[in-house]
């Protein structure tokens, strides 16, 4: 755990001292009617939404009204506790299908980060002990073949992949005969990233589904949606139209390390009731890290491991 909570505590670091530093700076002393103000100020900068930052100034303001001598730590262990609780059930897992390979297929805009989240995921399944192919469904970026071949054989996994302009469907019809002969366990798509209000562009991701099911009706085992949460709030109109034209499953939130707004990973949560499998804090294949609500409320709020 030393090690989960190390990750999430640096990979939040902007979030904490950024928005939340003032917070951290009331930990040794007595707070006040205006330092709960001050909290709540912070807490809506950092993005966690009306409804999360009411909840966790409610409750401080209540503990505070019990409890004159109120310390900014003990206020900090309040939001965190509140916190925990707004994200309960959040922690997702991959669905593994009966019959291997196990599908994993990544929808969102362009710039979420797909590509090197697919790559991450692939390195993290390698060094579980399981085979891996990568299916290359973006087929309109014309970089994203060669940015997926990169990472392909940097990892040494096997790729499907085709030309530029190629039909997204046919690549993922492809891969998966790949993944299925050679006895892969997973398969991972990356498509290509979409605006999610472009009805053309989505009734392709749902060509995708059709294809796959052809093949297994169970599959994609995993409809997960990579979110850049550096966006905040925008995010959540975008998953929604994702949902409901690809049937969502879970949900991975990149970029957390370069913003500070961590807080909107929570309003999303909240809103869309996804799991979340995966963190993204860092650049190295190693800061995807599964999602962990203690590790990331207490970093959140500047607290130790506990």
């Amino acid at each position: 755990m030393f090690s989960i909570f190390k990750k999430f505590k640096d990979g939040l670091k902007k979030t904490a001292q950024g928005a939340l530093g003032g917070i951290l700076d009331l930990f040794s002393k007595k707070i006040s009617e205006s330092d709960i103000d001050f909290i709540e100020e912070t807490l809506y900068g950092a993005d966690f939404g009306w409804d999360t930052t009411s909840d966790i100034t409610e409750a401080i303001r209540n503990a505070y009204k019990r409890e004159k001598e109120l310390r900014g730590k003990d206020a900090a262990q309040i939001g965190s506790d509140v916190l925990s609780r707004i994200l309960e059930g959040s922690e997702g897992e991959l669905k593994i299908a009966q019959n291997a390979p196990t599908v994993i297929c990544l929808v969102g805009v362009n710039g979420s980060g797909k590509t090197t989240t697919a790559a991450k995921l692939a390195s993290l399944i390698k060094k579980s002990g399981k085979s891996v192919v990568l299916g290359a469904c973006d087929t309109f970026r014309a970089a994203a073949n060669e940015q997926i071949k990169t990472w392909a054989e940097r990892l040494d996994v096997d790729l499907v992949a085709s030309s530029h302009g190629a039909d997204s469907a046919a690549v993922a019809w492809d891969a998966f005969q790949a993944a299925k002969s050679r006895g892969a366990d997973f398969l991972i798509l990356d498509t290509a990233g979409r605006l999610h209000n472009k009805e053309n562009l989505m009734n392709e991701l749902a060509k995708i589904r059709r294809v796959l099911e052809k093949n297994d009706p169970t599959a994609p085992q995993n409809s997960i949606i990579v979110v850049d949460g550096s966006l905040g709030s925008n995010s959540i109109e975008q998953a929604k139209a994702f949902d409901k034209a690809f049937k969502l499953s879970a949900m991975i939130i990149t970029k957390l390390d370069g913003t500070s707004k961590g807080g909107a990973l929570a309003g999303i949560y909240r809103q869309l009731k996804l799991p979340i499998l995966y963190v993204g804090l860092g650049e190295r294949a190693e800061d995807l890290q599964k999602f962990d609500v203690k590790a990331y409320c207490n970093s959140i709020f500047g607290l130790d491991e506990n």
